[in-house]
C-alpha cells in the first residue's frame, strides 16, 4: 500500500484537492490488489494446529498440507499431536484421508455451502485393513462428491462422521473388523453399506438406503431406516428422536466474519437438521469466546470463563493444574482438533455448575498419572434445578484412563444435572497402549448418571473395573449402548461384586421406578484368564417401570463367559455360543 500512494505522488503535480483524491483511489487499488496471502490475515489466530483454507488456495498446496498432517497421523494413535483442517465456503479437489487427532469441517452454515470434489474418507491401511483401533478423528459439515461415487468412513469409537452431506454411497469398513460408529445429522444420497461393523448408531440422517447387519444396528430419527425387526436382522429402530440438540460448530459469514452457531432445540425430530432448510438456532461472535491455544494454563482460562467469556480450545495437549468451571449459563465449550485436557495433581479436569443451557463439544479428556476422583462433573452433589427447557448437552466428548501413558481416575463423567442430553460419548478405560494393567490404570466406573430425566444417544463405555456405567436417577434414557467388559481381571477372585462373578455393564439403581434403553450390547474378552466369566451385562431393578430393548451379549472368539444378557434372564455368551440375544425386558 505504501508503495502505491508513493508512485501516485511521482505521478504528476497535482492541486492539493486532486492530490488526496489519488492517494485515496490508489490506496483503494492496492486493496483491491492485495493477495491471497494478505487476505488470510484477516482470520482470526486459532493456534498453530489450524490450517484454513480459501477457495484461491491453489489445490497443489491445499493437497500437500492434507497430505503432511495424514502421514504424520496415520499410525499416531497415542502421540500428541493435533490438527483441525478447515474449509471456507466454496468448491475444492482434494483427496482428504483422515487419520488420528485429526478434525476436517466446512465453515458454511449448511453441509452444501463447503463441496469437497474427491474424497474425506478414512481408512485401515495402516492396520491391514483392520478398523477396530481407529479412533479419535472426525469429518463435519461437508458436502462430498466422492470420485468413482463411494467414499469410505471405516472407523470404531470416537470417530463421528457428523452434519455431512455425501452425494454418492459411503462405506464403513475396510475388509477388515470394525468396531462401531456415528452417523449424526447427515445426508448420504446412495446407500450405506456397514460391512463388518459390529454396531453402530444413525441419529438424524437420510439416505437412499441402507445395507448390512451384524450384532447391534440403532436408528433413531432415521428416515428410511432398513426393515426388519431385531434379531434377525439385529436392527433396532426408533422413529423420532425424543430431544437434541445438534453440536455447536464455528463458521464464517456473509460478511467473512467468524461465528459460532448454536442449534435449536429440537423435540420428536426426523432427519436432518439443515436438509429441508435453514437450521434453526442462534450465533455467536468469536469474540465472545477465549480461544485458548496450546500453553494456555487453566488460571488463565478460568479468569476467561469468570469474565462471562466462552471458550474455544484449539487443537493441543493442555495439563491443568486446576479444575476449569463452567458457572454461567449457556456457556458454550468448544474444542478443535480433539483438544485433549489432561489434569494433574489428582484434580478433576472440568466441573459445570447445575445452570441452564451449557453446550461442551470436541474434547478428549485425558486422566493424568494421578488418580482424579472424577475426570468430569455435571452439576455438583444434590444437583436439583430443572433444566428441562434449557439442558445441558454434551457433544463428541471422550475419556481416556491410560494408553497414552498411565492414567487413573476413579469415575471418569458424573452427571448429577437433571436433563442432560449426552450425544456421542466414549468413555474409555484403556485396553491396550502405554500404561495399561490391571493394577496400573485403575478406574471403577466409566458413567455415573443420579441427575433426572438424562437421555444419551451413542454411548461407548468400555473396560472399567467395576459397573461400566451406574444409573441412579429416574426417567433415564439410553439410544445405543456399546460396551467391552475389562479384558484383564487376573482371576476371578479379583473381579467379584461381593458374591457375585464380575460386575454389570450397565446398571440401574435399585430403588429406580422407570428407565428405558434401547439397542444395547456388551462384550467379554477374557484374555488373561479365561476362565473369568461374569453373571450378567445388564442389572435392573425388576419394575415395569424399567424397560430395555434389543440386548445382545457377546463372547469374543470365545475367550470368557456372561452367563446372563440382563439379571437372570438370557444367555449365556460362552465358547459354545458366542452370541445370546434378548428382544426385552421384562419379557
Amino acid at each position: 500500500m505504501t508503495r502505491a500512494i508513493t508512485r501516485g505522488h511521482r505521478r504528476a503535480r497535482l492541486p492539493r484537492r486532486a492530490t488526496l483524491l489519488a492517494v485515496v483511489l490508489a490506496a483503494c487499488a492496492a486493496t483491491l490488489a492485495l493477495p491471497r496471502a494478505d487476505a488470510a490475515a484477516a482470520d482470526p489466530d486459532l493456534g498453530p494446529n489450524v490450517q484454513i483454507f480459501d477457495p484461491s488456495t491453489p489445490k497443489g498446496q491445499i493437497q500437500s498440507a492434507v497430505d503432511d498432517v495424514f502421514k504424520e497421523q496415520e499410525k499416531n494413535q497415542f502421540g500428541t499431536a493435533r490438527h483441525a483442517l478447515l474449509f471456507k465456503p466454496g468448491s475444492y479437489d482434494v483427496d482428504a484421508n483422515i487419520g488420528f487427532y485429526t478434525q476436517i469441517a466446512g465453515l458454511g452454515r449448511s453441509p452444501d455451502d463447503t463441496t469437497i470434489n474427491g474424497a474425506v474418507h478414512a481408512e485401515a491401511d495402516w492396520f491391514d485393513g483392520n478398523a477396530t483401533q481407529n479412533f479419535w478423528r472426525s469429518a463435519e459439515n461437508l458436502a462430498v462428491n466422492p470420485s468413482g461415487g463411494a467414499d469410505r468412513w471405516a472407523v470404531s469409537q470416537a470417530a463421528p462422521y457428523r452434519r455431512m452431506h455425501l452425494k454418492g454411497d459411503l462405506q464403513l469398513d475396510d475388509g477388515g473388523w470394525s468396531s462401531g460408529g456415528l452417523l449424526a445429522d447427515t445426508k448420504v444420497d446412495g446407500q450405506v453399506r456397514s460391512g463388518s461393523q459390529q454396531q453402530w448408531l444413525s441419529r438424524n440422517t437420510e439416505w437412499g438406503s441402507w445395507s448390512g447387519a451384524n450384532w447391534n444396528m440403532v436408528f433413531v430419527g432415521a428416515k428410511n431406516a432398513p426393515a426388519g425387526d431385531f434379531p434377525a436382522p439385529p436392527y433396532t429402530r426408533v422413529e423420532n428422536t425424543p430431544v437434541s440438540r445438534e453440536k455447536p460448530f464455528l463458521y464464517v459469514d456473509d460478511a467473512g466474519d467468524y461465528r459460532v452457531f448454536l442449534p435449536a432445540l429440537r423435540k420428536d425430530s426426523q432427519g436432518t437438521s439443515w436438509s429441508s432448510g435453514d437450521p434453526q438456532g442462534g450465533s455467536l461472535p468469536l469474540s465472545d469466546f477465549f480461544v485458548a491455544k496450546p500453553g494456555a494454563t487453566a488460571e488463565q482460562i478460568n479468569t476467561a470463563l469468570d469474565a462471562g467469556k466462552h471458550l474455544l480450545v484449539t487443537p493441543g495437549v493442555y495439563h491443568l493444574d486446576r479444575t476449569l468451571r463452567i458457572t454461567r449459563p449457556d456457556t458454550v465449550v468448544l474444542g478443535l482438533g480433539l483438544a485433549t485436557l489432561i489434569p494433574d495433581n489428582g484434580v478433576t479436569a472440568l466441573s459445570v455448575a447445575d445452570v441452564d443451557g451449557v453446550r461442551i463439544a470436541g474434547l478428549l479428556i485425558d486422566a493424568g498419572t494421578t488418580s482424579s476422583p472424577s475426570l468430569m462433573e455435571v452439576g455438583p452433589q444434590n444437583s436439583a434445578a430443572s433444566h428441562a427447557e434449557d439442558p445441558t448437552s454434551l457433544h463428541d466428548v471422550f475419556f481416556r484412563v491410560g494408553g497414552a501413558g498411565p492414567g487413573k481416575a476413579d469415575r471418569s463423567l458424573v452427571v448429577n444435572s437433571s436433563h442432560v442430553i449426552g450425544d456421542h460419548l466414549w468413555i474409555w478405560r484403556a485396553d491396550h497402549g502405554d500404561g495399561v494393567g490391571w493394577n496400573t490404570n485403575t478406574a471403577a466406573n466409566g458413567l455415573t448418571v443420579n441427575g433426572a430425566d438424562v437421555t444419551m444417544y451413542g454411548l461407548f463405555v468400555e473396560h472399567y473395573q467395576q459397573h461400566q456405567t451406574v444409573w441412579n436417577g429416574e426417567r433415564g434414557r439410553t439410544y445405543f449402548y456399546q460396551n467391552e467388559m475389562p479384558y484383564d481381571p487376573p482371576d476371578q477372585g479379583s473381579w467379584m461384586n461381593g458374591g457375585t462373578k464380575g460386575y454389570a455393564a450397565y446398571k440401574v439403581g435399585d430403588g429406580v421406578k422407570n428407565h428405558e434403553a434401547w439397542g444395547l450390547g456388551s462384550y467379554c474378552f477374557f484374555n488373561v484368564n479365561r476362565e473369568v466369566a461374569a453373571e450378567h451385562a445388564f442389572e435392573v431393578p425388576d419394575t415395569p417401570g424399567v424397560r430395555f430393548h434389543d440386548m445382545v451379549t457377546v463372547s469374543l472368539g470365545g475367550t470368557g463367559t456372561i452367563h446372563h444378557v440382563v439379571n437372570g434372564t438370557g444367555g449365556p455368551s460362552d465358547a459354545q455360543r458366542n452370541v445370546a440375544n434378548l428382544v426385552g425386558h421384562p419379557q
